[in-house]
């Protein structure tokens, strides 16, 4: 197949339009751009729906297009430039358990981004955008999770109603600290009491400043909060922290140990790089 040698190019003039959010909307489609996310994306099974490469490279396999290198440059995002560009289907589902994060609020793409790759390295099943979320298939947020895009099952709510088990609102200074099994696992007391199977749950993380409206709030089932000594978290740093915590301690309730079931086993270390 001849390489694509003109900016001008209807395919290239579609995925510059797909930057914007309108159009992704409308269209139902994502951009993914470098070698790592476009790897990611076919070790997920994801097919590619368009897809675009430096002239003369190997990357992506069937259904990528070649491009001149000067050509590819200007279609691309990243100062550095890339060498491939896939373009996807997005993917969205009802709210599903048994680990479950929701994001309310949270306009930050990249915070959104970095909490869909915490997702996936610590099990959880879903993560549902509440309102006045980013758009998780922005550049910036794809950019972000790290392949975990095409991973973890994304989700849109309106209503706290529709989040799956016991719904756990992390509010900065109020409730329980985060590792009280009351406060996460519904159990009575701090007692590391074992159990043959923790509920299902949804962690709710607000914005930085505004936090979790008091509507949403009031809708969970209980509130807690992480002890830190500075004033507060960003979302995506929340997020993690409850994550972990999350998980450490329902894995510790599930025989001393054993993986929560249900989970999503972790990424192996080569899809996660050290940070």
């Amino acid at each position: 197949m001849t390489a694509i040698t003109s900016q001008d190019n209807p395919r290239l003039k579609q995925l510059r339009k797909l930057r914007r959010r309108r159009e992704r909307e409308r269209s139902g489609l994502f951009v993914a751009e470098g070698e790592d996310l476009v790897a990611a994306a076919i070790a997920a099974g994801r097919p590619v729906v368009a897809g675009y490469r430096v002239a003369g490279t190997a990357i992506g396999g069937s259904g990528f297009s070649d491009v001149e290198p000067n050509v590819m440059a200007s279609v691309s995002t990243l100062g550095s430039g890339t060498r491939a560009i896939g373009v996807y289907k997005q993917r969205f589902a009802a709210p599903t358990g048994p680990l479950c994060v929701c994001l309310w609020g949270v306009s930050d793409p990249g915070n959104v981004g970095t909490v869909l790759r915490g997702a996936l390295a610590f099990g959880a099943a879903c993560v549902a955008l509440g309102p006045g979320c980013a758009d998780p298939h922005s550049p910036k947020a794809v950019r972000a999770s790290m392949g975990a895009i095409f991973e973890v099952a994304l989700a849109r709510v309106g209503d706290v109603g529709e989040l799956p088990g016991r719904r756990v609102a992390l509010v900065a200074g109020a409730g329980e600290p985060i590792w009280s099994t009351t406060s996460v696992l519904g159990g009575a007391g701090g007692e590391d009491t074992e159990v043959d199977s923790p509920p299902a749950l949804t962690l709710l993380v607000g914005a930085e400043r505004e936090g979790l409206p008091p509507e949403a709030v009031s809708a969970c089932d209980t509130v807690a909060h992480i002890p830190i000594v500075s004033e507060s978290l960003n979302a995506a740093m929340a997020a993690t922290v409850a994550l972990y915590e999350t998980t450490r301690r329902a894995n510790r309730l599930t025989d001393r140990g054993a993986r929560l079931p249900g989970l999503r086993p972790a990424a192996p270390p080569s899809r996660v790089p050290p940070t």
